[in-house]
């Protein structure tokens, strides 16, 4: 089967998985009128990309039935409309409130997230700490990556794909919300952005280096007391 036939098999495959739930490779076949066989070959493509898992299921004697269904990341796959409710609600906020009030809500919000992080990440070595944080971001949507810093202190986190590239693009302050949630999350050392995708080149970069007064800093923020 060549491409042309496979992209609309790959976007039915999903959309019936979509509205049923859970259902076998037989069924989708049917469904789909190709054969057995082939789908099989798609849903273990599909298995590749993370958008499907299967879990087999007794249907009385022999070896059970797979039931496919989407993954989290294959529910992904079709739009939302978040990023616009995000969008419209963020326009009605700067159109009605001052913006020092929608400043401080911004950073309130980065406050809390930033708080959440440092509870996931817990208080191991700085690089195990990023590494579980380059994780969390993929799973939030942002394509990152971490690699040993150019000036050889510390790490650089880069990001290819920001899942709130729209809202950023309106309103460049949320990008400055979360230079202050990574510094936020990481209070023990210096953090600065080295690349911004929305002044140039194909990614958003921070830097994440050791302080020198990264322990007393480390213990006071997590304390609650102001550095």
């Amino acid at each position: 089967m060549g491409a042309s036939a496979q992209a609309p098999t790959r976007e039915a495959t999903l959309t019936l998985l979509l509205r049923q739930g859970e259902i076998s490779a037989a069924a989708l076949a049917e469904e789909l009128g190709i054969s057995v066989q082939a789908m099989r070959r798609h849903l273990r493509t599909l298995e590749e990309e993370g958008l499907v898992e299967a879990s087999p299921i007794a249907a009385g004697p022999g070896r059970p039935s797979n039931q496919w269904r989407l993954t989290q990341q294959g529910h992904q796959h079709f739009p939302d409309g978040s990023d616009t409710f995000a969008l419209n609600l963020l326009e009605s906020m700067a159109a009605s409130l001052p913006p020092e009030t929608l400043a401080t809500l911004l950073d309130q919000q980065a406050q809390d997230k930033a708080r959440q992080y440092r509870h996931q990440l817990g208080d191991g070595p700085l690089e195990q700490r990023i590494s579980r944080l380059v994780s969390l971001r993929s799973q939030e949507g942002y394509v990152s990556e971490m690699v040993p810093a150019e000036n050889g202190c510390g790490w650089c986190v880069n990001e290819f794909h920001c899942s709130v590239q729209r809202i950023a693009e309106e309103f460049p302050a949320v990008c400055d919300q979360e230079l202050r949630l990574i510094r936020m999350t990481f209070p023990d050392c210096q953090v600065e952005r080295v690349h911004w995708r929305l002044e140039s080149g194909h990614s958003c970069g921070f830097q994440i280096s050791p302080s020198r007064t990264s322990s007393s800093h480390f213990e006071d923020f997590h304390s609650g007391i102001s550095p």
